[in-house]
């Protein structure tokens, strides 16, 4: 018995010396816990709105602040004519837009009835459902804190309007999240486990001997991946127009352009994950664990980044997914042009451009 309570000892220093055990054992529980428990919420909160206020009285100052002073919204600009609305949306900056109607108080108070309308990003269904539920239940509370002190109720009526997709189609939202993450993870696991190989096989170093340099035998491996992931970005377009019915509103060939921007960030992603990992199993488990938790939570395709806390929201803006998720929304759905997209598009080259530089820097090291 007390060689087996010696073993037991012997088991829990084995554990308690090693880091990664411990980690495994009660880092990622936590880190996992603490993420979950913000993304997985059915609350969309902070959502950034813009106000049009055609009558700027009593009542819509009340509506209006009723509205900010929810944690669910956040103002983001006052606007002056319907045209900014469009504007607005293009910028990508706020998700539903409030327009109250001329004369709202005096027509509430001399018919009983006023209106208020309510414009929508349908882009992501489910988030421009929730926002639009929200706003109309704190108008809801608004009209019967003041119906408390009148014999005549009074009414104000919610007009809505679902921009970009009138239909509510889940897969204006899926298709584009989809893309990211698949050309993701192709891209990147499918490099970095082709050049563990070399290393695991012992031909690397075959290859390294000969007039090629390090540079051009990444190159070489990286084209076929390159060509196939476009294959794959070709097939998941014809598929999404043709099948699903989404249609693709932008440029196709800035969207073809953009993609290929954002498959080369994701090979350089491999080249880097391959620098690291010693097996291909260890490249496996490197892409797949430390690159689809990151897009699945942190691109805003499953969840709003509204919904995690402030460090969570700025950790997310080095993942390539979010970048690509938005360009792609902005490209199919909205229809927007370049310029619109010149931050996310200027984002992904240079985290292309960085990643690259670190992967080349430390393949060089590793098998000059």
């Amino acid at each position: 018995m007390i060689q087996f309570f010696s073993l037991v000892k012997k088991e829990f220093y084995h554990i308690l010396r090693d880091p990664r055990s411990m980690f495994v054992l009660f880092g990622m529980p936590i880190a996992q816990i603490l993420i979950f428990g913000f993304a997985l919420s059915n609350e969309v909160k902070d959502t950034r709105i813009a106000i049009l206020d055609n009558s700027k009285d009593a009542d819509t100052e009340g509506v209006i602040h009723k509205l900010e002073a929810s944690r669910y919204f956040d103002i983001e600009r006052n606007l002056t004519t319907l045209d900014d609305i469009e504007a607005a949306f293009k910028t990508g900056k706020i998700k539903m837009a409030v327009v109250f109607q001329s004369n709202f108080r005096d027509n509430l108070l001399h018919t009983g009835k006023a209106q208020v309308q309510l414009i929508a990003d349908a882009s992501d269904p489910n988030t421009a459902t929730t926002v639009v539920n929200y706003a109309t239940a704190i108008i809801a509370d608004y009209q019967l804190q003041i119906n408390k002190t009148l014999k005549l109720p009074l009414s104000i009526g919610i007009e809505t309007r679902m921009m970009y997709n009138p239909q509510m189609k889940g897969e204006y939202n899926f298709v584009p999240g989809v893309m990211a993450m698949i050309l993701m993870l192709i891209s990147a696991m499918m490099t970095s486990v082709a050049i563990v190989r070399e290393k695991e096989l012992g031909t690397m170093e075959i290859l390294l001997v000969s007039p090629m340099k390090p540079l051009w035998l990444v190159i070489s491996k990286m084209i076929p991946y390159l060509t196939l992931s476009i294959v794959n970005f070709g097939v998941i377009v014809l598929l999404s127009v043709y099948v699903l019915g989404l249609p693709v509103r932008g440029s196709v060939g800035l969207l073809f352009l953009v993609s290929v921007i954002y498959i080369l960030c994701s090979l350089a992603l491999g080249l880097m994950i391959s620098s690291v990992a010693h097996s291909q199993q260890v490249a496996l488990m490197i892409s797949l664990i430390g690159l689809m938790m990151p897009t699945i939570l942190f691109s805003g395709f499953m969840f709003p980044i509204e919904n995690l806390p402030l460090p969570m929201q700025v950790l997310s803006n080095i993942v390539p997914a979010k970048w690509y998720f938005i360009i792609v929304k902005d490209i199919m759905i909205k229809g927007l042009d370049f310029n619109s997209i010149l931050k996310e598009v200027g984002i992904l080259v240079g985290m292309t451009v960085f990643l690259l530089a670190i992967s080349l820097k430390k393949f060089k090291v590793r098998l000059e």
